[in-house]
């Protein structure tokens, strides 16, 4: 794709942000200090965060897969409401190769403010030291852990939801599946925000013309998954853990909420994905907003971001109500 090609399509109240969004060159040899450039300038933008005095954050360490280290979360707890309160699961995003749980800590104190809801943040293990299924698993002990300690937090355990951005929703897709399929914790709420679902799309013939030219680009993606991995994307024998658009049955899944920008490199795989659910008869929500590349709603004044907080806050709260 020529540079530009999509420049014209994108909502000029979020153009700004790519001027300070750096451009990802993912590489093994470039992985660490990217790694540490985004540290810098997410620690950077907690900084000047509002106060949210009403709301408890703690570190955690809790035991994690079968032979595997323990799994950091951030546990966010609303105080002075009546308990039991519902929760969400957070898994931040980051191509499963950069990021930590700390970048969503405003997202999650605003989700709290308006739900009035718990959150546990994961610090899932990233790839390419922890291929699959390492992240999966490492958010699955954080899930089983959520639902076993439910009424010490006080959270009611048939109110747990989950959810994640970019990576992050892809992975709660794939934690959806495997919660499913071990029977173990009940689910009621999937909100997967452009969730990255196929690695099949890194070798398409007939890649869409407009998207993907800003932040998460074909590249980045290509490495991404290979990191996940351990191989080349687009194979064979990929599990649907990996990789969820890879699942045959989505029956039986919690209902979900699925929003994209209509040029993220995502918008086709998660609309795919959206369609399938529908199908199978899981309760589906699917926003597209014109105009969005990739984690378009860091620019939180623009009016298609506020749409887009609006459109999940108002299914998270719904759900959270209904059960």
């Amino acid at each position: 794709m020529t540079t530009g090609t999509s420049k014209h399509l994108v909502d000029p109240e979020i153009m700004g942000l790519l001027d300070i969004l750096p451009p990802l060159d993912l590489t093994n040899e470039t992985l660490a200090q990217t790694r540490a450039m985004l540290s810098e300038m997410n620690a950077q933008l907690l900084t000047g965060l509002p106060e949210f005095p009403d709301i408890s954050v703690r570190e955690q360490y809790i035991a994690g897969p079968e032979g595997a280290p323990d799994v950091r979360v951030l546990v966010y707890l609303p105080k002075n409401v009546p308990t039991p309160v519902p929760a969400l699961l957070w898994i931040h995003g980051g191509g499963y190769v950069i990021g930590n749980a700390d970048q969503a800590d405003l997202q999650m104190k605003s989700i709290i403010s308006a739900t009035g809801c718990a959150a546990v943040a994961v610090d899932y293990r990233l790839a390419p030291e922890t291929p699959h299924p390492g992240p999966v698993e490492d958010c699955y002990a954080a899930l089983k852990w959520l639902y076993t300690n439910a009424s010490s937090l006080g959270v009611d355990a048939s109110r747990i939801a989950i959810g994640g951005d970019s990576a992050g929703g892809g992975l709660t897709a794939c934690l959806a599946l495997l919660t499913r399929d071990r029977g173990e914790v009940p689910l009621i709420f999937q909100l997967l925000i452009y969730p990255m679902l196929d690695d099949r799309t890194v070798t398409t013939a007939d890649p869409h013309p407009y998207t993907g030219e800003y932040v998460w680009t074909p590249q980045a993606n290509h490495f991404g998954w290979s990191a996940l991995l351990g191989q080349e994307p687009g194979g064979p024998d990929v599990s649907p853990y990996a990789a969820a658009a890879r699942a045959t049955n989505l029956e039986g899944l919690p209902p979900a909420l699925i929003g994209v920008g209509t040029l993220d490199l995502f918008l086709e795989e998660d609309i795919e994905y959206a369609r399938r659910l529908i199908r199978a008869g899981v309760p589906t929500e699917l926003h597209i907003y014109p105009g969005g590349f990739h984690a378009f709603p860091m620019v939180a004044e623009a009016k298609v971001s506020q749409a887009f907080i609006r459109d999940y806050l108002n299914a998270l709260t719904r759900a959270f109500n209904q059960s």
